[in-house]
């Protein structure tokens, strides 16, 4: 019997193709382990934007993330952001873009950015810590990241 698959109606790319193609994804994106790695860390080259409305920050955010939203930067408002840090965007999940229209901005600004995968979603679903109010917050020393199932 002849079966014909959907999955190879497209064939796959070639060995070298593949890795190019996903070393270029992995340098556009970051997830919710590895940038809570780094937070835990101390890792300072990295900053954590909530691109998300003031009003959502406050209810809940990324600790140690800042709230700069999507809808507020302009050349004049990024003008004072270090350009020798590599800035992680956030919003509320593969829903939503602001964290890809934040990390535009910031990239046609000249600035370095990768994209949270999953955005806050996926940081609450890892149960990474979480702080409300209008401060970043401070990792906390007593919390140990849980063992990534990847």
């Amino acid at each position: 019997m002849n079966v014909t698959s959907s999955v190879l109606a497209f064939p796959p790319p070639l060995p070298e193709q593949s890795a190019r193609w996903l070393a270029d994804k992995l340098a556009y994106y970051a997830d919710a382990w590895d940038v809570a790695e780094d937070l835990a860390r101390g890792v300072d080259e990295l900053v954590v934007i909530d691109a998300r409305s003031g009003d959502a920050y406050r209810r809940g955010h990324i600790c140690g993330a800042v709230s700069f939203p999507h809808r507020t930067m302009t050349a004049e408002s990024l003008a004072g952001l270090d350009r020798n840090k590599i800035y992680i965007t956030y919003c509320d999940g593969i829903g939503c873009n602001g964290s890809t229209k934040a990390a535009w901005k910031l990239a046609t600004a000249g600035f370095q950015v990768k994209e949270l995968i999953g955005g806050f979603d996926f940081w609450q679903r890892d149960r990474h810590p979480v702080v409300a109010g209008d401060a970043a917050g401070n990792w906390p020393e007593a919390a140990p990241l849980p063992e990534c199932g990847c």
